[in-house]
Order: structure tokens, then C-alpha cells, then sequence
């Protein structure tokens, strides 16, 4: 068994982060608690602790518990477990922890629907995946969603020291230790994998002579040229996508290219830098070039279908669209401006014109009173700041609350031709 599996924590006090979930008083020790469990998804990055948590539910609680993994498990294996479960309703609960759930298909997936349903399966899902788009609607809506977040580099650097001393379950055999530059560069190679970490710490233990783990060895461990690169400080990942996207704001083809290249070989998640890519085009293009966020999106969607190596030129491709087309802060300026008045004025009454009507009593008090809508014709009646049409359907109403009559929150000026 290796390193990562031994030291997988046996109960919420030696679990490490996730504290809005394994804390005293969090939702999930509270269902534990009541060993009364119903179906939930942990959704989060890889090692950051969604199979320890089922393993430390399953030892906590009185129910049957079973673990498959999507990418291994068939329709057969889950018909066994199933047919388990159904013999012994009338004893125990079923747990069942399906390990990268999204990596089933809907058809797979409604198999183990009706089970869910009914409470004869008490599922806990793990995925990497957004779950709204990997997990079909009515098996979602049937289960908690819990989130996981990235493991804090101090949370990491607690992983590592506890595995280093453990005697019995650990490393502590070999007293070895590890400087603290070694410690920054292994949790940033690991991408806040906590497996990955361990299992590389267990190389430098046991594959190196020395009793103190230095860089060279971290480096020689994940046999990376560019460990220097992207290693000195936990925040050299942000410093680097803020120079991507200062370098695309500023229309610098070759810097944006240059910098996205270096999270790229580092190891940097592509989807991570596509997503950021969609933001840019809402805030730092917007309107000025309106294929500009079809373009972002539509990169996302070819990166998650296709994966690196080949990703790379998609998003190359869409970084010197981006970098080089026109840019405007008109949407979030408007955007800015808009939430300003909500704060400014938060309950302001809408005016009566605008108003359901689905009743008498609601037409007879005003409401959608001269407001027609028609297979002639359709949009504003009024002069709304940035057309003048006819007044014939809804007279001088305003689309505004009266007290933000006249209020502009767009400006078209503001588009840069």
C-alpha cells in the first residue's frame, strides 16, 4: 500500500481541511452523528479529501457501505450491490460511494435512480466535475451537493509533517526531514493534490540516501525541466494569469502567448485558463466585438473535449482573438452601475405598467394597464435613452422604479469603435 492509501485519515479528528465540512458543528458531522445518511455528491479537486470522507462516513455509521469506481465498475457490479441492499432493508441501510460518478453515462446513471429514490441506496458520489452537467437532474435533486475546496498550503505542509513523523502508519521510520523550500516546491508541484504529494514525498524518503529532502530531490522526483519556473511562492499561480490577462488587456500577442505557454508547461490545468478566458470576454471586451465571448466559450467546450496536448493550440487560438480584437469595460461598467442602484434602492415598487396581471382585481388596480404586446410589434414603447420609438402602447411609463427614472447604467459611448 502506498503512502498516500496508509495514511488516509480513520475519523473527522485526523482529517485535515475542508473545515466548513469536517468541523464540530458542520452539516455533514451532524448527519454522521445521526447515522440517519441520505444521498450526497462531494464535488472538488483531486485529493482534496472526497474519498476519505466517504471511508470516515462509512466507518461512522451503522449502514452497509460499498465502493465502486465508475471507470471500473459495470452494470453487473452494481446490480450485485443493489440486490444486497434489497435483502437487507429491513436490518441496515446501504451506502454506496461511487468514485468519479461523472464518469458514468445518463444510462448508467438511471439505473441507479429509482434505488436512490426509493432509499433502498443511500449514494455518495464523487466527481471532479460540475455536477449540474455531469449528473443527470433527477439524481441530483435527490442528493445534497457539498463542495470541496483546494487544501491550503499550510493544510498541505500538515499532511506532509504528519506523514514524515508517523511511525507505524508513516515515514517516521526513516527520520529524515525536509527543508522548508523543498516543502513550498513539492505542494506546488502537486497541484494541491494531497495523493500526489504524498507519493512523491514516499520517493524522496525511501528512493534517496540523504536524511534531509532538499529542491534537487523534489525536482528529480516529478523529473520536470521547468520546476524552477512556476515553484518559488504559492501565489506565482496567480502572478502569472494576472500577466496572461494583463497581457491580453494590453493587446500583447506575444506576452499573452508567452505567459500562457508557461502555465502550460508547469502544469497548469487548461480548463482553468479557457474559464478565465470567458471572463476576460464578458469584462474586458464585451460589446465591442460580440463574437468575442461565442469565441471564449466555445474554446472551453473544445479544451474539455479534446485535453492536452492537442488543447494547447485551441487555446492559443483563442487567446490571440482575444489579445488582438477590440476592447471595451462597457458591460462591467454598466453591470457596476446597475448594482449601485439595486443598493441605493433595493425594494423600489415596479411600476404598475410592468406588473403581472393575471387577474381582475390586478387589472382593476393598474396593473399592466396601456401595456400591449402583439404580433405587429415588440420592444420599447419610449424613448429609452438609447432608441425613440412610438408612445401608442405604453404612453410616457418608464421601465425604471420612479425614483431611477432617467437613470443610465449602459453607455453606448463607451464602446470602442
Amino acid at each position: 500500500m502506498n503512502l498516500a492509501f496508509r495514511m488516509r485519515p480513520k475519523n473527522f479528528e485526523e482529517f485535515v481541511g475542508q473545515k466548513h465540512l469536517s468541523s464540530e458543528d458542520a452539516l455533514l458531522r451532524r448527519i454522521v452523528k445521526s447515522d440517519n445518511p441520505f444521498s450526497i455528491i462531494f464535488w472538488g479537486p483531486p485529493g482534496s479529501g472526497k474519498t476519505t470522507l466517504a471511508h470516515i462516513i462509512a466507518s461512522q455509521t451503522k449502514a452497509d457501505f460499498y465502493a465502486i469506481s465508475a471507470v471500473e465498475a459495470g452494470k453487473s457490479d452494481l446490480t450485485k450491490i443493489i440486490k444486497k441492499a434489497q435483502e437487507n432493508l429491513s436490518k441496515t441501510k446501504t451506502i454506496l460511494f461511487v468514485d468519479e460518478i461523472h464518469r458514468w453515462n445518463k444510462a448508467q446513471q438511471d439505473v441507479l435512480l429509482p434505488y436512490v429514490e426509493n432509499g433502498i441506496i443511500n449514494l455518495i458520489g464523487a466527481t471532479t466535475e460540475n455536477p449540474s452537467f455531469e449528473i443527470i437532474s433527477p439524481l441530483l435533486s435527490r442528493s445534497k451537493v457539498m463542495v470541496l475546496k483546494n487544501l491550503e498550503p499550510q493544510e498541505l505542509e500538515i499532511i506532509l509533517n504528519n506523514a514524515l513523523k508517523d511511525q507505524k502508519r508513516g515515514l517516521g521510520k526513516y527520520h529524515k526531514k525536509i527543508e522548508k523550500n523543498a516543502i513550498e516546491l513539492l505542494i506546488r508541484l502537486s497541484g494541491g493534490d494531497a495523493r500526489i504529494m504524498l507519493n512523491a514525498l514516499e520517493i524522496a524518503v525511501t528512493s534517496y540516501k540523504p536524511k534531509i529532502i532538499n529542491e534537487q530531490i523534489i525536482k528529480e522526483v516529478f523529473q520536470t525541466k521547468s520546476a524552477g519556473i512556476y515553484d518559488k511562492k504559492a501565489d506565482e499561480h496567480y502572478n502569472t494569469i494576472s500577466a496572461f490577462i494583463k497581457s491580453m488587456r494590453g493587446s500583447d500577442p506575444d506576452a499573452a502567448l508567452y505567459y500562457m505557454t508557461r502555465m502550460l508547461e508547469n502544469g497548469e490545468d487548461p480548463k482553468f485558463i479557457a474559464r478565465r478566458m470567458i471572463i476576460f470576454a464578458a469584462e474586458d471586451i464585451g460589446l465591442a466585438d460580440r463574437g468575442a465571448l461565442i469565441q471564449a466559450n466555445a474554446a472551453f467546450e473544445a479544451v474539455h473535449k479534446i485535453g492536452m496536448p492537442e488543447a494547447q493550440l485551441i487555446l492559443a487560438y483563442a487567446a490571440l482573438y482575444l489579445t488582438t480584437t477590440k476592447k471595451s469595460r462597457s458591460v462591467v461598467n454598466a453591470l457596476d452601475e446597475a448594482t449601485s442602484a439595486v443598493y441605493e434602492f433595493p425594494n423600489e415598487p415596479i411600476p404598475l405598467h410592468l406588473r403581472n396581471a393575471p387577474t381582475k382585481l390586478m387589472k382593476d388596480l393598474g396593473y399592466a394597464k396601456d401595456y400591449t404586446w402583439g404580433k405587429n410589434y415588440v420592444g420599447p414603447t419610449h424613448s429609452t435613452g438609447h432608441s425613440t420609438v412610438s408612445s401608442d402602447r405604453i404612453g410616457s411609463g418608464s421601465f425604471l422604479p420612479e425614483k431611477l427614472k432617467g437613470r443610465k447604467f449602459f453607455k453606448p459611448e463607451e464602446i470602442k469603435k
